[in-house]
């Protein structure tokens, strides 16, 4: 899987799979720092958006795949993301013919643990 120059920026790997979505991986680095000794919001809104993407590609052979336009994006931060390696997996809860609904869970060492968890609807374009 391919993806895109925003997950390069992020430091983004594919770590494996979860029920067909990809795994992301996000390496500790000061370019992904918020205050010291924490990630920042933004860098976990973006992972989180990245495994929700990805696990909408992985439904679609290259040639299918739909453009996609956010509709609306909610993020609930549960607790700070430490100096750590952080995984992300999404999720997709509907696939409708123009609306998704998709999901992502971010956690650290203990998956039950989760630091961020958001849902997603997106326009597909066809």
């Amino acid at each position: 899987m391919t993806l895109p120059p925003y997950a390069d920026l992020l430091g983004l790997t594919v770590a494996g799979t979860e029920d067909g979505a990809p795994v992301l991986a996000m390496p500790w680095s000061t370019g992904v720092m918020g205050r010291p000794g924490f990630l920042h919001g933004g860098a976990i809104g973006g992972l989180l958006e990245m495994a929700a993407f990805s696990a909408l590609h992985a439904r679609f052979a290259d040639a299918d795949r739909p453009r996609i336009k956010p509709i609306t994006v909610t993020v609930d931060y549960m607790r700070g993301g430490r100096q750590v390696e952080t995984f992300a997996v999404g999720r997709v809860t509907r696939l409708g013919k123009r609306v998704a609904n998709l999901e992502a869970i971010a956690w650290q060492d203990d998956r039950t643990k989760p630091i961020a968890v958001a849902r997603m609807n997106v326009l597909l374009a066809r």
